[in-house]
């Protein structure tokens, strides 16, 4: 798997590689204390996730004695593109736009996003996207 593609991924997967995107690699007693609190995950559950998030090839390590520093594997904008596209194909039979028009009501989104959202449409329109 290359950092370009992603497997699918759970909620509680996701949280974890939360913490490995923002931080960088990291032992799983960092994971754990980086959880969100609200969580109250056991560490044994964070240590259950990291091994199902190596099988899964989204998360790679490096054994340094007795422990392991975990790192993401997969690129954060590969595994959310593929997260999108699995809902728009879940959600989504025939027509993409009445789920788009809800995104853009509902999202709060910046000026630069907006901007962003417009030169990705225009690039559509021209046949580039």
């Amino acid at each position: 798997m290359t950092k370009s593609e992603s497997p699918s991924l759970s909620p509680a997967e996701w949280e974890v590689m939360k913490v490995l995107w923002e931080s960088g690699p990291a032992a799983a007693r960092d994971v754990f204390a980086q959880m969100p609190a609200e969580k109250k995950w056991a560490y044994k559950t964070v240590k259950t996730l990291l091994s199902r998030l190596v099988a899964k090839e989204a998360v790679e390590y490096d054994q340094i004695g007795n422990s392991y520093l975990y790192r993401a594997a997969v690129d954060r904008d590969a595994a959310t593109r593929r997260e999108v596209r699995g809902v728009i194909e879940r959600l989504v039979t025939e027509a993409t736009s009445p789920l788009i028009a809800h995104f853009i009501e509902e999202a709060s989104l910046s000026e630069d996003e907006i901007q962003e959202l417009r030169r990705r449409l225009d690039q559509k329109e021209r046949g580039k996207g």
